[in-house]
């Protein structure tokens, strides 16, 4: 799925697929970054690189247009927090729970990400089990009719039920907290999510994910991904934990720089300059 926005540009209107012409540039765009990783691209954040292609202008399929509903007025009065917020960086918790190597959240899970892509799906005759490899959460889904758990019960990842229509498999999660981010905002712990896995090909599986939260989009909204094997893929340990030394530099850093401005103000002189550069993806301070 790299490659495709999770937010359909205003000039495919309600197309939800490329053309011919459009595909074949696109395919052109995505052979050419596969040809860079295996020239043997190395790094931390070295880019993993899909086996297929495909020509979806968006992943976001409803409402008609690909576009993510407008978030409400008090919604948007919620910090974002994190490495893509604004700060104040004091404490572990002004940072999100990607930041923390806590959880990227269910539908952040299966969204690309520059590496550790992979997941792995585990089917019993009463459960499936979902673990995926970038931030190593894995989801316990029961699938023998089970009542969920009682509305005082919040979890990172929800409380997930799973059921069978046809060749579809339905998980309906809710009991959601309101610590964790989709589609850019903070949801409410009023999120419910309805995710619909139905297998199209002996490879790849179509994957829906029915978003409603009432207390932080106008109405309810729909993502669309396709889920692919890739031959020879290993699932690697995601070393990451939330007391690593990410968090306790970065914090450190901040107040080097409180102190330096504290000094320069007691010199009269204006305070450090931050200084910005782009890695991969926001600016971020340095």
């Amino acid at each position: 799925m790299r490659g495709v926005p999770q937010q359909r540009a205003a000039e495919f209107g309600t197309r939800q697929h490329l053309t011919d012409e459009e595909f074949a540039t696109r395919g052109t765009q995505r052979e050419g970054a596969r040809e860079t990783q295996d020239r043997g691209a190395v790094g931390t954040f070295r880019n993993e690189e899909g086996t297929r292609t495909f020509g979806y202008t968006s992943m976001v399929i409803d409402p008609p247009d690909g576009r993510i509903p407008p978030v409400l007025p008090d919604a948007r009065q919620r910090r974002q927090a994190g490495t893509f917020g604004v700060g104040p960086f004091n404490t572990m918790q002004d940072f999100s729970l990607y930041d923390r190597c806590i959880t990227r959240g269910v539908v952040g899970s299966f969204g690309p990400a520059v590496y550790g892509n992979g997941a792995r799906i585990l089917q019993t005759p009463d459960t499936v089990a979902i673990s995926y490899e970038m931030v190593h959460d894995t989801r316990i889904i029961p699938l023998d009719s089970r009542p969920p758990l009682g509305a005082g019960i919040h979890l990172l990842m929800g409380d997930s039920r799973g059921h069978f229509e046809g060749n579809t498999l339905v998980v309906d999660s809710a009991n959601f907290t309101d610590q964790t981010a989709l589609g850019g905002v903070r949801h409410s712990d009023q999120l419910k999510l309805t995710e619909r896995f139905t297998r199209i090909d002996p490879e790849m599986i179509d994957y829906e994910i029915r978003v409603e939260d009432p207390l932080t989009w106008e109405k309810p909204w729909t993502m669309r991904m396709t889920i692919t094997q890739q031959p020879g893929y290993a699932i690697y340990e995601y070393a990451c934990h939330e007391g690593n030394m990410a968090m306790r530099n970065i914090l450190s850093a901040e107040r080097a720089y409180e102190r330096a401005s504290a000094e320069a103000a007691v010199k009269g002189e204006a305070p450090p300059e931050r200084v910005f550069e782009r890695v991969n993806g926001p600016d971020r301070a340095r």
